[in-house]
């Protein structure tokens, strides 16, 4: 560094960068405002910007203030545009130096380096035939970053100072959360590790790289598509399951399959990770509906089998309603939100059963038909079904092991639902036995509000006595 005769209050807040030995050659840093946007979102504005002229003869330097904790878990961007009509037609090349804790110079020669013995830093250039450039850095260091930006013009022997040649550029340098919001096929997520707090990009469609960008490992369109249909399509064998409930005259449970049926199907045309996306409403909706109606669907149909009293059965469908919401509020992956309910009900079941079966004296149900071709190839349907959800299914093969988890799921309702229920024989009311009775007459015209004409003739109510036919 070299000093300056510049007055006290002057020298605090501006320092000096020597590009040579000479020390008479001090290059003035020009500080930026920092202007806070929101978690890992600064933008870094330069005084008498963002257009900055490059004289020939010096270097311009600025200083980027990163603030510890806050600044280090995003992306450090650094934009440089050059204007073609500032360098009248010259091969001019404006480099930058961007490094950490202090400044480094550009030095006019052949060798165009951006480090020195003890330290190093990121080399920017543009010219006329590339006037745009960007860098990007994640995960900065944090402190005083520093760019210093020089012009040169190219001659046989490499580079040299130009003559009366003042090159302008537009410089941006900002700070994001993540690269390009991860792109199309990526998601910005904010992150905690102990106390330590970063952006990253969650990648899918087997996209790769800091910002979702490296397409080596991508999914096809076609398998993009396929993925997309099989695991909207095979929410169709909800209808067998539909038109069993409605025969049998199961509404309240038909209804709850439409709904999962419809859910299911547009949130996962929502959920997909590359271009083949459809959602009708917002991603969160979609995936609590899916969610809600998956759960519902096992608890009304364990507790129809259970055969219970119509008013105990929708007290049952509407306390399992809230709960299962509750559930899924707290932790929609969890794998006792689904087990959880589904022991509940077959706990409820089982004790229906057994009062049965205690009554009755004999098993319930009674037929081995129902045993045999229903209930048996039902359970080891359901059973299979919840086994691959818990223990195979993965990121890898979810496309195929989710849509076979929406068949098998709606396969075994088709054989869990219990038929219709038989219409209770009631006792036929008695046919009235005729014999000695009375029976009170009364006068029509009274019962209207009719008077008789005749004052002194009283109509009275007569007793009539039905004779034994």
């Amino acid at each position: 560094m070299c000093t300056s005769a510049l007055g006290s209050t002057l020298q605090d807040t501006i320092t000096f960068l020597a590009p040579s030995l000479d020390p008479n050659l001090c290059w003035p840093i020009r500080p930026t405002l920092r202007n806070e946007l929101d978690t890992f979102s600064v933008h870094f504005y330069i005084f008498f910007g963002p257009n900055i002229s490059v004289p020939p003869d010096r270097a311009a330097v600025f200083a980027i203030n990163l603030m510890p904790v806050l600044d280090s878990g995003g992306v450090l961007n650094t934009e440089l545009k050059l204007n073609l009509s500032s360098v009248k037609g010259e091969n001019v090349t404006v480099f930058g130096c961007l490094n950490h804790g202090r400044p480094l110079s550009l030095e006019d020669n052949s060798s165009i380096k951006c480090e020195s013995d003890s330290i190093s830093g990121f080399l920017l250039s543009v010219n006329s035939s590339s006037n745009i450039t960007k860098l990007r850095i994640p995960y900065p260091q944090t402190g005083t970053w520093y760019l210093s930006l020089r012009s040169l013009c190219s001659s046989g022997n490499g580079f040299q100072l130009c003559s009366n040649v003042t090159a302008e550029v537009y410089l941006r340098s900002y700070l994001t959360p993540c690269i390009n919001d991860c792109g199309t096929y990526g998601q910005c997520k904010l992150l905690r590790t102990n106390n330590y707090l970063y952006a990253a990009c969650e990648c899918k469609a087997g996209w790769d790289g800091w910002g979702c960008s490296d397409p080596s490992e991508a999914y096809s369109y076609g398998f993009q598509l396929l993925t997309t249909l099989l695991l909207c399509l095979s929410n169709l064998m909800f209808l067998p399951p539909v038109v069993i409930a409605v025969r049998s005259q199961y509404l309240l449970e038909a209804s709850v399959y439409v709904f999962t049926m419809f859910f299911s199907t547009f949130y996962h045309a929502c959920d997909q990770p590359g271009i083949v996306v459809f959602c009708i409403m917002e991603y969160d909706v979609l995936q609590f509906c899916d969610f809600l109606g998956s759960l519902m669907s096992v608890w009304v149909t364990v507790i129809s089998m259970a055969r219970l009293k119509s008013i105990i059965k929708q007290v049952l469908y509407l306390l399992g309603a809230m709960s299962l919401s509750m559930a899924l509020q707290l932790d929609r992956h969890g794998l006792w939100n689904l087990l959880g309910p589904s022991l509940f009900a077959l706990g409820i079941m089982a004790v229906a059963w057994t009062v049965r079966t205690v009554r009755r004296r004999r098993c319930y149900p009674p037929t081995w038909k129902r045993w045999a071709f229903f209930l048996l190839p039902g359970t080891v349907i359901a059973v299979s079904a919840v086994a691959l959800y818990a223990f195979v299914e993965t990121e890898d093969n979810y496309f195929y092991i989710h849509s076979i988890w929406h068949m098998l799921i709606a396969g075994s309702v088709g054989f869990l639902l219990p038929p219709r229920a038989k219409p209770r024989v009631g006792v036929t009311p008695l046919k009235r036995r005729r014999g000695c009775g009375y029976q009170l007459c009364v006068n029509e015209h009274e019962e209207m509000g009719l008077v008789d004409p005749v004052p002194a003739i009283v109509t009275i109510n007569s007793i009539s006595i039905n004779s034994i036919s």
